[in-house]
C-alpha cells in the first residue's frame, strides 16, 4: 500500500470498529470471558432467557439465543455442581428446547424434535472441561485463545498464525525451558546461542519476541530478563506477526502469549522427581483445589528446585521456584485471582564466547572442547532474583458488558561477574594461550503494568458484535551498569584452563551506566464482527510513550517523546466442513529498552508492518488443528548487537511460508509437524542486501508419541522427533567467519504408567527424555566474533505421581 493511502487507512480502523460497534440497546448475543471446569449452582426457577443468560456469560459459552423461543419460558432449577453446557442443559429442562452447537464451538437454542421425550437430567459431579482461553487443555490441540485479541476466540476463526504448546505437550515432552517448549513451533528459532542458563534465545519470523504472561508484559532489559519456568504454565500461544493494536509494546515477528496455572475447583495434587545428564536433580510440585466446601476460595502452589551444573565445567545451573495463587470467587459475576511469583537463580555463562580458532577455523592447538571453561569459576557469577506479585480480576456488569483489569509488580535483580576471551582469527597461540577482557555488571528492573477493558457482546441487526475497549498502563526503572576490564587481565589457555588467578590489577572503564525510567499508556478498541460465516476484526491503538535516560559517565540526560497508532484488520470465512482461510494486516510499534552505542540517546522505537493470508483447518469432532500462512513484514529501526554494542541499522523484511500441522490422530498417536521458510533481507544501511542474522531460511520440525492401551504394552509409550535448522549468518555483513552450516537433531522419549502394574502404583509414571540423542556436534551461531557450541545430548529420567 502507498505511504499517503497508508497513512489514511491506519487511523480509520479505529473509527470504523468504534462506529460498527455503536448501537448496543439490541444485545442479544450472548459471549464468554472464562469458564472454570465446575462451577457449583444454586439457581432458582427463574425466567429461561434470565437464566441461560447468567449462566454462558459466567461460563464463557457463545450462545446465541432467539427471544422468541425463550419468551414465557421458566427454567429448571439449577442447582448442584455442573460444567457450563450441563448447567444449560439442567436449566432447560422441561422447556422443550436443546441445545445446539456448531463446528466452531458456539451455541444456540433450538426446539426439541416432535416425539422426542425431554428426560430431567441429574446433577453430575466430574463433567468433561469446556475450555476457555485462559484455562487447562485436554491434549495437543487447543481450539480456544485470547492471543491477539484479549478474547476468548476460537483459534480457527482468529485471522493470524499462532501456534499452542498445551501442558500435556510440555510434560510428554520433559521440557526445561522455554527453548524446549517452542523447538517445534513453525516460524521459530530456537536456542540461537546454544544451551544458556541465563536466558532463552528465541526468534520468531525474524525478531525477538515480546513475552506476555497473564496478559502483561514481563520486563525487558540487557541482562536482567525474568526466565520463564514453564512448569508454572497452563499454555503457551506463539502468536505470530505484529499485534500493537491490541498489546501496543510489540515486535512484527511476534510474541509469547503465556497462562499461569491457576487455581482448580476440583483438587489435584503432582509432584515430580528428575535426574539426568550434568548432575541434573530436580523436583517439581504442583497443587490446586478448593480451601472451603462451598469452593468460593481456591488455591493453587507450584514450583520447581532444581540442583544441577551445566554443560560448560564448573558452572553450576540452580534454581529455587515457587508460585502460589488464589482465587476468590466474589459471587457468580466477580471473580479475583491472585497471581505471585518468586525465582532464584545461581548459573554462568555458559555461551561461553568461545573464540574462533578452535571452532569456526582451525588452530594449531587444536579443537576446543564443549566442556571446556575458559573463564573462572572462582571469580565468576551470574546471581538473579525475579519476583512478581498481580492479580486477574473479572465482573460481568449485565448481559451486555463484562469488565476485566490485569496488574502485576515485577522485580528482577542481576549482579554477574563474566570472563571472555579475544576475538579475532588469530586471537589464539599455537600453545592455546589466548587473552580475556572482563565484564562486571549490575542491573535491576522493577516494573508496574496493568491493563483494564471492557467487553461488550451484542448485535446490530443481523451482524454479531465482540466490541473490546481497553486503557493499559505501565511503568518500569532500569538501572544498568557495566564495567568492562582490559588490562591486567590473566591469560587463560584453551587446553588447560588456569583457574583461581588474581584479579585484583585490572583496570576498568565504564561501557554503559545509565538510570532509565519509561511510562507507556495506551487506548485501543477492537470489534469482532460475525455475519453468518464471515468474521471481521478491526482494531486501533494510540500509544504514548515517556523514556528518559541519565547517562551517568557523561553527566548527561536524554528524554524521548514517542506517539504512534496501530491498526489491525482481518477477515476469514468459516466453513462448516472446518477449513477457514483468512487474510489480514497488522501493525507493530515497539519501544526499544536500553541505550544507545553513542551513549548520548535513547533508542528509537521499532516500527513494521505486515500483510498475510492463510488457512486454517480444524475437522469437526477431531483434535486435529492444520495450518498455513505466507507473510510478508518489515521493520524500521532495527536495533542489532554486535561485539557487545548496540545500534540501529534501518530497516529489514521478512517474507516467508509457514506449514504446521497438530493432531491426535487416534487414541495412542500423538502428532505435531511444522516447516517453515524465511527469505530475509537488509533494505537499508552498510549491510544492505544482506540477509538477517541467525534466521535460516529452512526449518522443519516432527515429533510423534505412541502409546499403548491395551495389550502386552498396555501403558508403555515411545516418542521420537527430528529437527532440521538451514544454515545462518550469526552478523549482519553476512562474514564467512559469522556464518554456520545447517544440522539435523533428534529426540527421543520412553514412558511407562505404572499403575498399570498396579492399583496401587495409580497415578505413577516412569519417564526417560533425550534430546539430541545422538550428540551431533555442531555451532548454533558464529558472530564474527565468537563461536557458540549448540546443544549437547542431554537425558533426563523422571518420577511423576499424580493424586
Amino acid at each position: 500500500m502507498s505511504r499517503p493511502l497508508e497513512t489514511l487507512l491506519r487511523p480509520s480502523l479505529l473509527a470504523v470498529a468504534i462506529a460498527l460497534a455503536a448501537p448496543l440497546t439490541s444485545a442479544t448475543l450472548l459471549a464468554a470471558e472464562q469458564a472454570s471446569s465446575l462451577r457449583a449452582y444454586n439457581l432458582p426457577a427463574a425466567p429461561l432467557a434470565s437464566t441461560l443468560t447468567q449462566i454462558a456469560s459466567q461460563a464463557g459459552l457463545a450462545l446465541s439465543l432467539d427471544p422468541s423461543l425463550a419468551s414465557g419460558k421458566t427454567s429448571a432449577p439449577v442447582q448442584g455442581q455442573f460444567d457450563a453446557t450441563g448447567a444449560l442443559r439442567e436449566a432447560l429442562r422441561g422447556t422443550g428446547l436443546q441445545l445446539e452447537q456448531s463446528s466452531a464451538g458456539t451455541f444456540s437454542l433450538v426446539a426439541a424434535p416432535e416425539g422426542v421425550l425431554m428426560l430431567p437430567e441429574t446433577s453430575v459431579i466430574g463433567a468433561g472441561v469446556s475450555e476457555t482461553a485462559w484455562g487447562p487443555t485436554e491434549g495437543y490441540a487447543a481450539t480456544r485463545t485470547a492471543a491477539g485479541t484479549k478474547t476468548d476466540t476460537p483459534i480457527v476463526e482468529a485471522p493470524r498464525s499462532m501456534s499452542v504448546i498445551t501442558r500435556q505437550q510440555m510434560d510428554d515432552r520433559s521440557v526445561l525451558n522455554l527453548n524446549d517448549a517452542l523447538r517445534y513451533t513453525a516460524g521459530v528459532t530456537s536456542s540461537g546461542y546454544g544451551s544458556d542458563s541465563r536466558n532463552d534465545w528465541l526468534r520468531v519470523r525474524g525478531f525477538d519476541p515480546t513475552q506476555f504472561l497473564d496478559g502483561l508484559p514481563l520486563p525487558k532489559g540487557s541482562y536482567a530478563n525474568p526466565k520463564v519456568e514453564p512448569w508454572n504454565l497452563e499454555r503457551i500461544t506463539v502468536l505470530r506477526g505484529p499485534s500493537s493494536s491490541v498489546y501496543g509494546q510489540t515486535p512484527p515477528g511476534g510474541m509469547l502469549d503465556m497462562v499461569s496455572r491457576r487455581p482448580q475447583y476440583e483438587q489435584a495434587n503432582e509432584v515430580e522427581f528428575q535426574a539426568g545428564s550434568n548432575e541434573h536433580k530436580q523436583i517439581n510440585f504442583d497443587s490446586t483445589g478448593k480451601i472451603d466446601d462451598q469452593g468460593q476460595f481456591l488455591y493453587r502452589v507450584s514450583g520447581v528446585v532444581r540442583d544441577s551444573n551445566a554443560p560448560v565445567d564448573h558452572i553450576p545451573d540452580k534454581r529455587y521456584n515457587i508460585a502460589p495463587s488464589l482465587t476468590w470467587n466474589i459471587d457468580d459475576d466477580t471473580h479475583l485471582t491472585l497471581i505471585s511469583q518468586y525465582t532464584r537463580d545461581d548459573t554462568g555463562i555458559t555461551g561461553q564466547f568461545l573464540p574462533l580458532q578452535g571452532t569456526k577455523i582451525d588452530s594449531a592447538a587444536g579443537k576446543i572442547s564443549h566442556h571446556k571453561n575458559l573463564g573462572d569459576p572462582d571469580w565468576e557469577f551470574y546471581d538473579r532474583t525475579y519476583y512478581a506479585l498481580g492479580y486477574a480480576f473479572d465482573h460481568r456488569l449485565n448481559d451486555v458488558w463484562q469488565f476485566r483489569q490485569n496488574l502485576r509488580y515485577t522485580k528482577s535483580d542481576l549482579s554477574f561477574q563474566g570472563l571472555t576471551v579475544n576475538t579475532g582469527p588469530t586471537a589464539v597461540a599455537p600453545d592455546g594461550t589466548v587473552g580475556r577482557s572482563t565484564g562486571i555488571v549490575n542491573e535491576d528492573i522493577s516494573q508496574f503494568a496493568v491493563d483494564n477493558n471492557f467487553q461488550a457482546d451484542f448485535n446490530t441487526g443481523a451482524l454479531d458484535h465482540t466490541l473490546l475497549l481497553g486503557l493499559d498502563h505501565q511503568r518500569s526503572n532500569t538501572n544498568y551498569k557495566w564495567l568492562y576490564g582490559w588490562g591486567n587481565v590473566p591469560n587463560t589457555n584453551v587446553n588447560n584452563p588456569t583457574y583461581g588467578q588474581d584479579f585484583s590489577n585490572v583496570v576498568y572503564s565504564t561501557l554503559y551506566d545509565y538510570n532509565q525510567k519509561t511510562q507507556q499508556t495506551g487506548l485501543y478498541a477492537q470489534d469482532q464482527i460475525a455475519l453468518d460465516d464471515w468474521r471481521l476484526t478491526l482494531g486501533g491503538r494510540e500509544d504514548w510513550v515517556h523514556t528518559g535516560t541519565d547517562f551517568n559517565q557523561s553527566n548527561t540526560s536524554n528524554t524521548q517523546r514517542d506517539k504512534q497508532f496501530s491498526g489491525n484488520a482481518g477477515l476469514s470465512y468459516v466453513f462448516e466442513n472446518g477449513i477457514t482461510p483468512y487474510l489480514s494486516y497488522t501493525e507493530s510499534f515497539q519501544p526499544s529498552a536500553g541505550a544507545n552505542a553513542s551513549a548520548t540517546e535513547s533508542l528509537k522505537p521499532t516500527k513494521g508492518n505486515q500483510y498475510e493470508i492463510g488457512i486454517k483447518y480444524q475437522p469437526p469432532g477431531t483434535n486435529t488443528l492444520l495450518t498455513a500462512a505466507v507473510f510478508d513484514l518489515r521493520q524500521e529501526n532495527v536495533s542489532i548487537t554486535e561485539n557487545n554494542i548496540t545500534s540501529q541499522i534501518g530497516e529489514i523484511k521478512v517474507r516467508g511460508l509457514e506449514l504446521e500441522a497438530t493432531s491426535e490422530v487416534t487414541e495412542n498417536l500423538k502428532l505435531i509437524g511444522s516447516y517453515t521458510y524465511n527469505d530475509t533481507e537488509i533494505l537499508k544501511g552498510d549491510d544492505k542486501g544482506n540477509r538477517v542474522p541467525q534466521i535460516p531460511r529452512n526449518q522443519a520440525t516432527a515429533w510423534a508419541d505412541y502409546t499403548w492401551h491395551n495389550g502386552v504394552l498396555d501403558g508403555f509409550g515411545i516418542g521420537a522427533g527430528a529437527r532440521y535448522v538451514g544454515d545462518t549468518y550469526g552478523n549482519q555483513s553476512n562474514t564467512y567467519l559469522g556464518h554456520v552450516g545447517s544440522y539435523t537433531v533428534y529426540d527421543a522419549s520412553v514412558h511407562y504408567d505404572l499403575g498399570r502394574l498396579s492399583n496401587t502404583l495409580k497415578g505413577a509414571t516412569l519417564a526417560v527424555d533425550a534430546k539430541n540423542i545422538f550428540n551431533k556436534d555442531y555451532l548454533s551461531t558464529c558472530d564474527g566474533f565468537w563461536c557458540y557450541y549448540g546443544d549437547q545430548r542431554n537425558v533426563v529420567a523422571s518420577v511423576n505421581y499424580k493424586w
